[in-house]
């Protein structure tokens, strides 16, 4: 009888389980991060693994979770982006959240399911954990989901419908989500009509649907992703604790012994049932990975270079094959197959048809492990390798049942005695035996291939291990020696050790790949010392990572030293020399002086002028001078040099000793001529020199500057045009320093938290003075910005003649005029700020005096009694009464003029008033009717007292 078996193998394309929760928990988690985004305005991520990759989003997060401000860098380098992962490891490590074995790396090379450990971590944190935290500590429980499921069952108990003794299966029907809402909610929906009108999918979207629109909870979860044989725990235990903290949190101690006293979860009898016939057909893989491994702890975070080896933990190929040995189909263990799907009834037909399927398998599975080629010598090679075999001997598992369902079935078949022919007896008996043979093959080419898979493996990565060790004590003695020698001590030594560190650098760089490739180790464990085996390496990896982080910590610090150096040694070269050329240029011209035999009196007039500017650009030159002596100290205390040390010393000691010179010889110069000038004019006229003489001292900062713009236009050496257009950059420097300067200082008073607050009442008389010697600057600081784009037009002028590129002088004098614009705005918004505010203090001022003078006249009016019968007292009443009537009409005369001061104040606080100010307007109108009556009833009394009078007295 011939079997018709298809050995052709049909790609399926289907996701396993592993694959489809991933999917879930990226989706939910994504939704999440996004929900407490929308918080503060953040924009939202779209990819998991990819938004989180350069730490950025990663620091966001937890800003909003912290409100905490995070710096983040903004380069778009790998550097970067594992500083930025390393910064929120470390404030996910002071907030003590749990972190197992998740590295910078991990998250930078967007590692998915370590990506998606690091987000469950962060969620359980302030989404779980805080939430219950009071709870907990109240009921003196640490477990947070003993208890959530103990509210879950407390607050369901009244739902026959509902039992929920999990946080996956017990969730797909939908009810349980309803019914918790319904429970402290029942005016929310009709639970009769939900329950029997509706699919499982549709209760779902009708809780998630109630939750957002009445109890502000976002649809984390998708109907389609629960509605399933076993939803996500993660993020199912994510949502319950989202409504667990807006609904009522009411959790009692028989709730939580309910719980404990429930029995075991179904995913244990399976587990027992595995484990029932350990020795039948196929081997078991366990590999655990290291974020599972709960007894290392979880690394601090280092920095852009340090590596955390990130570990599969797989049994040794000996224990699998005491887990595994081969089969024995006749044993007795096989009787307890009684219950299979395949039972004694199964006819022949059956099982030629199961047969042939499995056959079918059992061929492609043979073109598989076939088609996996020969072991590779690159690691990263054999690594894909063992976990694609690792998924291979998975499938072998996964398909034992069948195997041994068919043999069973066989073996019952053969034992129907009279049942089947001496022809197909034989014919099963040897399809059984063909079935064994061709499985146990299978199973030892398969075995074989891991145990070579596992030698090559631990081999190449033992030769990493120990090359990564060599490279490190080799390295370790190079920055030693670097270390060692001094800097310098002069400026090519220094560039040559700075050329020295690059190739460092590059070394590191290059040597940062294969540690990227101990970061995902796989390592074979032993049954017998698996303990021990993996502390030992844990230890390895550990003492080499510090190591490596040792060198990397210590060649960014040496960078950064060799880099400030040399940039504060040219800068003093710089500044040396130009300060040397300014000095023998006014030298020389402090000696012509002596030279000139003066008989003009206005030309002693302008000398004395040039002096005078000399004067005030020799004080700013001191300035140079402390500059030049500062970055001469951070030179040597750098470089530690003697040689060196001395020779700064006596160039900083000359040119102290030439500014003493030059200043004697400007006073001695100033001394002459003043006297030349007296012998020659009158005493009026030289009071006249006087005067101009202090008027020049006096301005001495406007004559530095525009003082070159005076002297004689005579032909100049290239030497002193640069001198000049050093000159011209110093001033547009001080410029533009002092300016930004006085609007940082004026910037931190115009955004005073005082501005955010509207008062009813106070004194803003300090404020205001601040405002206003700030506007009383401003005119001078615009002078002063003029001066200094003056400055930069000339600068940029001569630098674009000259062939140089001018760029640094465009972007700084942009950056100041915009800052200016800016400046100027914030200062009139505050200006603007404090005339509205004063407003709004007159407001409620009036307001108060009008209630205050309306109460008044209430009081008086309920005080006065109509007198009997004398006219004269009625008459002095409504003289009073006509007072108090005057009074309430200047209070709706004012109220009326407060009502259009509202149209000019537009705050919220003014509009919670205008309901009191409506009524208190109804309320003076009512009172001045009434005054108005009363008037009317005082004058009909006098008419008729003095009738009453005027018939007395007749009689």
């Amino acid at each position: 009888m011939e079997s018709k078996i298809s050995y052709k193998i049909m790609p399926t394309g289907k996701k396993t389980p592993a694959d489809e929760r991933e999917d879930v928990q990226k989706k939910t988690f994504t939704k999440w991060i996004n929900a407490q985004f929308s918080k503060f305005g953040i924009h939202p991520i779209e990819d998991l693994f990819k938004d989180l990759q350069d730490g950025r989003k990663l620091l966001e997060l937890l800003e909003s979770l912290t409100g905490q401000k995070l710096g983040k860098e903004k380069g778009s380098t790998r550097v970067h982006a594992l500083n930025n992962v390393n910064k929120a490891l470390q404030i996910l490590q002071k907030n003590n959240v749990d972190l197992v074995n998740i590295g910078s790396i991990d998250i930078v090379d967007g590692n998915h399911k370590l990506t998606l450990g690091l987000v469950w971590s962060i969620i359980l944190h302030w989404q779980v954990k805080n939430v219950m935290k009071s709870i907990m500590a109240g009921l003196q429980q640490t477990n947070s989901e003993k208890i959530l499921l103990s509210w879950v069952r407390q607050s369901t108990q009244n739902y026959p419908q509902v039992n929920v003794f999990n946080f996956t299966n017990s969730w797909s029907d939908g009810l349980a989500f309803n019914a918790l809402i319904h429970s402290h909610r029942p005016d929310l929906f009709n639970w009769e009509i939900m329950i029997y009108q509706q699919s499982a999918v549709q209760r779902l979207d009708h809780a998630f649907n109630i939750a957002k629109q009445y109890l502000g909870i976002e649809k984390l979860l998708d109907p389609e992703d629960v509605a399933t044989t076993y939803p996500d725990k993660k993020s199912i235990l994510m949502y319950v604790t989202s409504l667990f903290q807006v609904l009522p949190q009411k959790v009692t101690l028989e709730a939580i012994h309910e719980v404990e006293t429930l029995p075991q979860e179904v995913k244990h009898i399976r587990e027992q049932q595995i484990q029932f016939h350990p020795q039948l057909f196929s081997q078991q893989i366990k590999v655990s990975e290291a974020q599972g491994y709960v007894r290392t702890p979880s690394p601090k975070p280092r920095f852009k270079s340090y590596a955390y080896t990130q570990t599969a933990y797989v049994m040794s190929s000996d224990q699998k094959g005491m887990m595994f040995p081969p089969q024995h189909f006749e044993s007795q263990e096989q009787k307890l197959f009684a219950t299979s799907p395949m039972s004694s009834e199964t006819d022949l037909e059956s099982y030629q048809t199961a047969l042939e399927e499995v056959l079918s398998w059992l061929l492609s599975a043979e073109d598989s492990l076939q088609a996996q080629g020969e072991i590779s010598t690159d690691v990263e090679e054999v690594k894909e390798q063992f976990h694609t075999h690792e998924g291979f001997m998975m499938e072998l598992t996964a398909h034992q049942g069948r195997v041994g369902d068919i043999l069973q079935v066989g073996s019952q078949l053969l034992g129907t005695f009279g049942k089947l022919s001496e022809d197909e007896e034989n014919e099963i008996q040897e399809q059984m035996n063909i079935l064994n043979s061709r499985w146990e093959n299978l199973r030892v080419r398969s075995m074989e291939r891991q145990n070579n898979l596992h030698k090559v493996l631990m081999d190449l990565q033992n030769q990493q291990l120990s090359e990564l060790s060599d490279w490190l004590a080799k390295t370790e003695k190079r920055t030693a020696k670097m270390e060692s020698e001094p800097l310098g001590p002069n400026l090519e030594s220094l560039k040559k050790q700075i050329e020295e560190h690059k190739i460092l650098q590059e070394d590191l760089e290059q040597e940062q790949v294969k540690v990227n490739s101990l970061t995902h180790m796989v390592v074979v464990v032993d049954e017998a010392s698996g303990d021990r085996a993996t502390i030992a390496l844990e230890q390895q990896l550990q003492l080499l990572g510090n190591r490596w982080a040792t060198i990397c910590r210590w060649t960014e610090d040496r960078w950064f030293v060799l880099q400030d150096v040399l940039r504060k040694w040219l800068q003093f070269i710089e500044e040396q020399g130009l300060l040397d050329t300014w000095f023998t240029e006014k030298e020389e011209f402090v000696t012509t002086i002596h030279t000139i035999d003066f008989k003009d009196q206005k030309e002693m007039l302008e000398y004395l002028q040039k002096l005078a500017i000399l004067k005030g650009e020799l004080e700013i030159k001191r300035q140079s001078m402390d500059k030049l002596n500062s970055l001469s100290q951070d030179v040597l205390s750098a470089v530690k040099n003697k040689e060196l040390s001395q020779k700064l010393e006596g160039w900083l000691q000359n040119i102290s000793h030439r500014w003493d010179s030059l200043a004697q010889k400007l006073e001695g110069s100033s001394k002459q001529i003043s006297q030349a000038v007296a012998a020659i004019q009158t005493s009026l006229t030289q009071t006249t020199v006087m005067e101009t003489v202090t008027m020049v001292t006096t301005r001495e900062q406007i004559l530095v500057k525009h003082g070159k713009e005076e002297l004689p236009q005579v032909p100049s050496p290239k030497k002193r045009q640069i001198v000049v257009d050093s000159e011209i950059r110093k001033r547009f420097d001080v410029d533009t320093t002092e300016l930004h300067s006085w609007m940082t200082r004026s910037e931190a008073i115009l955004q005073s938290p005082e501005f955010a607050i509207y008062r009813k009442e106070g004194n803003l008389s300090d404020l205001r003075e601040k405002v206003n010697i700030i506007e009383r600057e401003k005119p001078e600081k615009c002078r002063k910005l003029q001066d200094a784009n003056r400055s930069s037009e000339a600068l940029i002028e001569q630098m674009v003649n000259d062939g140089l590129n001018a760029d640094n002088i465009k972007q700084a004098s942009e950056q100041l005029n915009i800052r200016w614009i800016e400046f100027c705005q914030l200062l009139s918004e505050r200006l603007a700020w404090l005339e509205y505010q004063n407003s709004i203090i007159a407001f409620y001022s009036q307001l108060q005096q009008l209630e205050h003078t309306v109460i008044t006249v209430e009081n008086w009016m309920k005080a006065q009694l109509l007198p009997a019968a004398d006219p004269d007292a009625v008459k002095i009443q409504l003289d009073r009464c006509k007072v108090r009537n005057s009074v309430l009409i200047c209070v709706v005369i004012c109220c009326c003029h407060l009502f259009r001061s509202l149209l000019f104040i537009k705050t919220s606080m003014i509009f919670s008033c205008v309901d009191n100010l409506i009524k208190g307007r109804k309320r003076y109108t009512s009172l001045f009717t009434y005054e108005t009556a009363k008037i009317q009833m005082f004058e009909e009394c006098v008419d008729h007292c003095q009738e009453l009078y005027m018939l007395y007295m007749s009689n």
